[in-house]
C-alpha cells in the first residue's frame, strides 16, 4: 500500500481533515496535501508528528516500496 493511501485511511479513521492534520503537524495544508499525494516527502520531524497524530510508524515515509510488511501492518 502506498503511503498516500495509508495517510488517507488513517486520517479518515480519525475523522480528521487535511487542514487539521496539517495544523497539528506544523505544516501548511498545501504541504500536507503534497505529502499525502506523494508529491513531497516530509522532513523526519514532520513525519514523526504526522505519524504520532495518525498512529503509525513514522519510518514508513523513508522505507523502500519493497518494505511492505510494515505498511500492511498499518
Amino acid at each position: 500500500m502506498k503511503i498516500g493511501k495509508i495517510l488517507i485511511k488513517k486520517r479518515r479513521s480519525k475523522n480528521l481533515t487535511q487542514s487539521q492534520v496539517a495544523e497539528q503537524s506544523g505544516v501548511s495544508r498545501v504541504h500536507y496535501t503534497h505529502i499525502e499525494n506523494g508529491v513531497r516527502r516530509p522532513s523526519p520531524d514532520v513525519a514523526q508528528k504526522i505519524a504520532k497524530l495518525l498512529d503509525f510508524d513514522w519510518t514508513i515515509f523513508f522505507t523502500q516500496s519493497s518494505n511492505e510488511k510494515k505498511q500492511k501492518a498499518i
